[in-house]
This record gives structure tokens, sequence and C-alpha cells, in this order.
């Protein structure tokens, strides 16, 4: 069997990757300009639009992140299949957002709160999944980022569960606004700068 250099095999894995990533990115950029261009279509559900803005900026977060794959010395079909699902899992949370139609319900308030279980099974599915992809990057990595990455994701599993299965719109209210204040808070402190 031919042995491939990690750039060459990184290059095919981050094109992979770009194409189900761009495809959750369209998805969110689509569903946001749909409210914009027929406002009257669906009522708006300021909830639903955190997550939304949630989404896009977890999906950038991630590329962005994912630039450290070429740190890994050898890759092989198992990681990358891991990778690929693992990106499909944002195409699956953007889907959940904006749905192909929203004629069977009033609105997105209504159909976010009859999709929760789903989105939220799903976002905390995410963050677990997460813990295995920082681990691909190496023992090292993980060490880097403290005490505080393990514990956020831990804790939003913990809120997802509690998101999916409660209906009450100030909870959700709640965990949307201070989701969104800690992720770029999140972001800026310790992926601002690759290296």
């Amino acid at each position: 069997m031919e042995t491939v250099s990690s750039p060459e095999v990184f290059l095919h894995i981050k094109v992979v990757m770009g194409m189900v990533i761009s495809l959750s990115l369209a998805r969110v950029l689509t569903g946001l300009a749909g409210i914009v261009q027929h406002p009257a279509k669906a009522k708006v559900y300021p909830i639903h639009l955190g997550w939304a803005l949630s989404m896009f900026l977890f999906i950038i977060h991630i590329w962005w992140w994912e630039y450290r794959l070429q740190a890994v010395p050898a890759i092989g079909f198992g990681i990358y299949l891991f990778l690929i699902c693992f990106c499909s899992l944002f195409f699956l949370l953007c889907a959940l957002l904006f749905p192909a139609s929203l004629d069977e319900y009033g609105g997105y308030e209504e159909y976010f709160i009859s999709r929760r279980k789903w989105f939220f099974g799903i976002l905390g599915l995410t963050y677990a999944v997460d813990i295995l992809d920082t681990a691909i990057k190496g023992h090292e990595r993980i060490l880097s980022l403290g005490w505080e990455y393990p514990a956020r994701n831990i804790v939003y599993i913990l809120l997802c569960a509690i998101a999916a299965w409660t209906p009450n719109r100030r909870f959700h209210a709640t965990f949307v606004i201070a989701n969104l204040i800690y992720q770029i808070s999140f972001i800026f402190r310790l992926y601002d700068v690759l290296g």
C-alpha cells in the first residue's frame, strides 16, 4: 500500500469536511435569508433565532478548530469516518432549525418547541463527540485547554438534557442567551489565534 504524506491526507479530509460544513452553514444562512425575504410567512421566535446564531458561530468555530488536524501524524479511515459523522451532526442541527416547510406549525416557536428533544439531543451528542474530536488531536492539546474545556462540555450536555425535557420558555431564553455570551467568550479566549 502506498504511503501518502500527511499534508496530502489533511487536504483531502479538509475538502470533504468542508463540503459537509458548507451545507450546514448554507442551511442556516438560507433559513435566515428566508425569514428576511418572507417575514409574514412564519412567525419568528427569538429563541430559535438565538440558536440559529449559535449554530453559525459553532460551525465557523469548528471549521477554524479543525485546522489543527494537520498535527495528527496519521489518519486512518476510522478517524476519517468519525470526522465526517461529526460534521454531519452540524448539518442535522441546522436542518432541524430550518425545516423545508412550517406548514403544519403556527410558526417557529411551535415548531422549535415541538422538535426540542431532537435538537437538544443532537446538540448534547455533538458536545460529547467534540471531546473525542479533541482527543484525536493529541493528549497535549486536551491538557492545554485546562479544566474549562471538559467542564464546559459536561455542563452543555446536562443543559441540553434539561432543554430537551422542558418546554419552559424562560429556561430556553436563559439557556440561549447564556450560551451565546459564553460561546463568544470561549472562542475569543481559547481559540482566537491558530498556532
